[in-house]
């Protein structure tokens, strides 16, 4: 009689270099790199959205801020449906939904109309997400974790530049409408490729609909001072990031630098060096630990934040580039960290909670910005942001004292 296999656990997950590791990380990759596209395409238009819908810069930027709102909200809820339904259906379906919306969201007319479809628009987004780091947490062998995560992080930065790059480039010669019916059309060929190359999951393990169930899973993360630790670093570094980058474009179409709406769109080609950000820390935490890595990522971020105050293209060009590898480096680290750190029975939960406080950062500090920059100007900004990041590195000390404990 043929012995059973013995079950599936994290000691036993993908490796790197087989068969399936490959699978799985162009996967993500195409889902990492579709999800930022689909979310911050608009972040380029909003200059344009202002002029077009008669709005003020703050009021445009909820395109991009309801969007993240409504998905940190509904992440917290992504979880308890993937814990019911399964990782890959959930993530499937997300895809789906999700560019569909953006296709609705090219021939709506009215602004109400357009921030309503980016609305549900979150919703539906927020399946995909913390369900893929929690599929990574559950199906890789330790040794892979970190890497693959790293691959997801640089697709995730190469469609935030792609969505932003391209949508930027494309509305000097055709209306915005036509730059995202292409994002929209990208986002269902990403869904398809998940659904045909994602291996269904190994070591998940399918639970129960209870509603008290779900809130005891989600609260267990919450209790633990190293995961909150984590989640704190979610909001402080997408809220910095993200606000940069929402009225940086904003700053470059005035004086003295009247850039045009094309050669603004550049600068988010520095997304190119968070994916090369992501992958090389996968490498370094491996040596040298999670926690001294993360210190010089935030470190080399803060750098960068500080350039921007210039007036000259050739200080805020390379201060964009530090603060894009920078911010992927320590984002990289802590989706890891969360996937290390969570509970075998909590993984999609830690999850949601580190990028529900992940998006409410850019939600709240990136509409938050737009205030501060009209009261403040930008070197108001810088300065909050700069708070942020010192308030990230302090919470990296206290979390390397409770791990190293």
């Amino acid at each position: 009689m043929t012995a059973s296999p013995p079950p599936f656990s994290a000691m036993t997950g993908i490796q790197t270099g087989s068969p399936a590791f490959r699978r799985v990380s162009l996967a993500l990759f195409a889902a990492g790199f579709s999800t930022f596209a689909l979310l911050y395409h608009v972040q380029p238009l909003l200059p344009l959205l202002a002029d077009g819908f008669g709005v003020a810069p703050a009021e445009a930027a909820l395109a991009l801020s309801l969007a993240t709102g409504f998905l940190s909200v509904s992440l917290l809820l992504s979880g308890a449906l993937a814990d019911i339904f399964g990782r890959k259906p959930v993530m499937v379906a997300s895809l789906t939904l999700s560019a569909l919306l953006t296709l609705l969201t090219a021939i709506i007319p009215s602004w109400h109309g357009l921030l309503l479809a980016r609305a549900l628009f979150g919703v539906t987004l927020a399946g995909l997400p913390a369900v893929a780091m929690a599929y990574l947490g559950e199906e890789m062998h330790p040794s892979a974790l970190d890497r693959a995560m790293g691959l997801y992080i640089a697709g995730s930065a190469m469609g935030g530049m792609a969505g932003r790059l391209v949508t930027g480039v494309v509305v000097d010669f055709l209306p915005w409408q036509a730059a995202t019916i292409g994002i929209g059309l990208m986002g269902l060929l990403a869904a398809f490729a998940v659904w045909r190359l994602l291996p269904v999951s190994a070591g998940f393990v399918r639970r129960p609909a209870r509603p008290g169930l779900m809130l005891t899973a989600l609260a267990a993360p919450l209790r633990r001072a190293d995961l909150r630790l984590l989640f704190a670093q979610g909001f402080l570094l997408m809220g910095g990031f993200i606000t940069i980058f929402n009225y940086m474009g904003f700053r470059l179409l005035l004086s003295p630098f009247d850039l045009p709406q094309s050669v603004v769109a550049l600068i988010f080609s520095a997304y190119l060096l968070g994916m090369g950000s992501s992958s090389t820390v996968g490498r370094l935490t491996v040596r040298w630990g999670r926690a001294p890595v993360m210190v010089g990522a935030v470190l080399i971020m803060t750098a960068g934040v500080a350039l921007t105050l210039a007036d000259t293209l050739y200080t805020i060009v390379p201060g964009i580039a530090l603060m894009t590898f920078g911010f992927f480096g320590a984002h990289s680290i802590a989706s890891g960290w969360v996937g290390a750190l969570a509970p075998a029975t909590g993984k999609a939960q830690s999850s949601s909670l580190y990028l529900f406080s992940y998006y409410m950062g850019s939600s709240l500090v990136g509409a938050g910005g737009g205030v501060i920059w009209a009261a403040w100007g930008w070197g108001g900004l810088v300065a909050v942001v700069g708070l942020m990041l010192i308030l990230s590195l302090f919470a990296i000390a206290a979390l390397s004292r409770m791990t190293r404990g």
